[in-house]
């Protein structure tokens, strides 16, 4: 881990990233948002919302596994999101 920083990136240009996808698939597909996709985004929100919250938080005790677990749920989540954008029908 380089540094809080980097994880504030990571964590903004990933779930953008999953944002603009879904916004992509719906220009290419419907021309207009589903419930599906709306619920998509919602999720990647909230996510984006949880993760800066705890990366945020001060009072952790050993920050470099705090960071570390911070990073490991990024990847899982987004992982979660990519697959649902990739169910889409």
């Amino acid at each position: 881990m380089a540094n809080k920083r980097d994880l504030k990136k990571d964590i903004n240009y990933v779930l953008g990233d999953i944002i603009e996808a879904v916004y992509v698939w719906e220009m290419t597909n419907t021309q207009k948002p589903t419930k599906e996709t709306e619920a998509i985004i919602d999720d990647a929100i909230s996510t984006f919302d949880e993760l800066i919250a705890r990366v945020n938080d001060r009072s952790v005790e050993d920050a470099k596994a705090h960071f570390k677990s911070i990073n490991s749920d990024l990847e899982s989540k987004g992982r979660a999101l990519i697959e649902r954008i990739n169910k889409l029908k």
